[in-house]
């Protein structure tokens, strides 16, 4: 019973955090964006198409890796962080993918209405995500879950997976 109301708790925290930051990020602020900004350009059907397509996955990826924060009994959000560390599911191919998942959804919307101030936005991200894992995720991490984290870090690419990795998995 402690544990379904620890679970159902850690799913609204997720939920409400989603409504606050990801979506903001990655969609509301873009979609001001664009707003007056209507293109002469006639946008090419595959880049629309590639654009939709990293828009899906990104919040596919996003989803996914919310629920594995939930199954941990915590939440993305820093101020009420999991009991145990997340390295399963998307964990396996980098280490933040949730940010990556963010960043699709908002390049996916740059390509697909062909934006480059939303590129431009996307990129600020980037090097915003990089500088907050960098200087302080990793750290905090590296506190609350010691060896296990450091295990994970060692194993898993931060950002881009190893090439490795998918021809491992092929010859299994």
């Amino acid at each position: 019973m402690v544990a379904a109301m620890s679970t159902a708790a850690s799913a609204i925290k997720t939920a409400v955090f989603t409504l606050f930051v990801p979506l903001v990020i990655a969609v509301w602020i873009p979609q001001r964006m664009l707003r007056g900004t209507h293109s002469a350009v006639v946008v090419p059907g595959f880049l629309r198409l590639l654009g939709g397509l990293l828009f899906l996955l990104g919040t596919i990826g996003y989803f996914w890796c919310a629920t594995l924060f939930v199954q941990a009994q915590g939440t993305p959000a820093p101020i009420s962080p999991t009991k145990r560390a997340v390295v399963g599911g998307l964990y396996r191919v980098n280490r933040n993918p949730m940010y990556s998942s963010v960043l699709a959804v908002v390049f996916g919307q740059a390509l697909f209405f062909q934006s480059a101030r939303v590129a431009w936005y996307g990129l600020l991200l980037v090097l915003c995500f990089h500088v907050f894992v960098v200087i302080y995720e990793e750290r905090v991490l590296r506190a609350q879950f010691g060896g296990e984290y450091e295990d994970f870090y060692r194993r898993v690419p931060r950002w881009l997976p190893r090439l490795s990795l998918f021809t491992r998995s092929s010859r299994r």
